[in-house]
């Protein structure tokens, strides 16, 4: 108890198989689950880059399979939150609620049937998007909007505990977020995967920007995330928007150029 620790605590579930206790499915029958709403054409404005390894079409899913994979997600997801609780009722039980942090969060996220999507690797805001929960001794709850990458947990875990970090880090701490919650830490989000070539995003309050290929000779996706949150009309081709996507390429080669400068991004190009 006297002697500082750290647990990096990872819990498989959610994830394929959606293994769970029997009792945790009762709450979550598939008959009742509710499907994404399907959109006619909906594959016609995304880039083939874009279309994920995983969706209703190639696994040749029926709507019965598909409401049992969304029922048994929400099962997994039940019985990894009662193994979270599990841990956080130990820390009270051992005297040290009050003076450790817990961060509870996730590498990606998951789709469950959005544009007869399954699964993760895209970079539609279901997949990419994940949890992020801070816990602090003596901060007191809020809920904070601005943008974060899980890049900042490392310099925000540093700062809350006093150690040093280099100079180098592309991470920024979000220790202010947990005083003012109105803080804007990020005013965009930076993602990327390495599936079938590169693909990118920006994405701010406004709008998600998606690039397939650095030269972006394979699509680019560009959604109104105020109107089209759930990104069913590709703006990028429509020359209203011309002048926004453009923006965004420029933004988005200096975004590149800014990590591949940082002494620890030299590998970032392989």
């Amino acid at each position: 108890k006297d002697d500082p620790f750290f647990l990096a605590v990872g819990f498989v579930r959610p994830h394929v198989p959606f293994v769970a206790p029997a009792s945790y499915f009762e709450a979550y029958p598939y008959e009742q689950m509710v499907l994404p709403p399907m959109v006619e054409n909906d594959w016609d404005d995304i880039p083939p880059k874009g279309i994920n390894y995983v969706n209703s079409v190639n696994a040749k899913m029926s709507e019965e399979q598909e409401k049992k994979a969304i029922s048994g997600y929400y099962a997994s997801v039940s019985y990894m939150d009662a193994q979270v609780g599990k841990v956080l009722k130990t820390l009270e039980e051992e005297g040290l609620e009050d003076n450790t942090i817990v961060i509870f969060t996730s590498d990606h996220g998951f789709h469950l049937g959005e544009h007869r999507f399954w699964m993760k690797v895209s970079l539609h805001e279901e997949s990419v998007r994940v949890p992020l929960i801070i816990k602090v001794p003596g901060k007191e709850p809020g809920v904070c909007h601005s943008f974060a990458e899980l890049l900042d947990l490392y310099p925000t875990v540093a700062e809350l505990a006093g150690l040093e970090t280099s100079p180098h880090l592309q991470g920024k701490s979000l220790v202010e977020t947990l005083d003012d919650p109105s803080v804007e830490v990020r005013d965009m989000a930076f993602s990327m995967n390495n599936w079938r070539g590169k693909t990118y995003l920006l994405r701010t309050k406004k709008w998600a920007y998606i690039q397939y290929d650095e030269d972006a000779g394979s699509g680019i996706e560009l959604f109104d995330m105020e109107y089209d949150p759930k990104q069913y009309n590709n703006l990028a081709d429509n020359p209203k928007y011309a002048e926004v996507v453009d923006g965004f390429r420029e933004r988005l080669q200096e975004k590149l150029k800014e990590v591949r400068n940082n002494d620890l991004g030299k590998d970032y190009n392989k």
